[in-house]
């Protein structure tokens, strides 16, 4: 099963989120406000991880993280639904949560 990290402050999460539960995809969320435990999980794949440079240069937080049970952790949840045939039936119109205002 996938797990998600990620923030209900962040408005790419919560629209993940909606996302994935209209079509049906079960995953297990982990809150990254929730506890230090679950931040600490989160910063430990985002300190060490390629797949997180690009957010770290622009200043985004890197939220949603998915990690697929093999462990591969990737960024693109659209990418996700489109490639295995599924809608994004829900966008979020909403402010972004990075300081340029471009994402989270």
């Amino acid at each position: 099963m996938l797990k998600i990290y990620g923030s209900p402050m962040c408005p790419d999460c919560r629209e993940c989120k909606e996302n994935f539960d209209a079509n049906g995809i079960e995953y297990t969320m982990i809150d990254i406000n929730e506890s230090l435990r679950n931040l600490k999980e989160f910063l430990a794949l985002r300190d060490s991880l390629p797949v997180f440079d690009h957010c770290k240069e622009v200043g985004d937080i890197g939220l949603p993280a998915l990690v697929r049970e093999d462990g591969t952790v990737f960024l693109d949840w659209e990418g996700y639904l489109t490639e295995n045939g599924l809608p994004i039936v829900y966008k979020e119109r909403g402010p972004v949560c990075s300081l340029d205002g471009k994402g989270c």
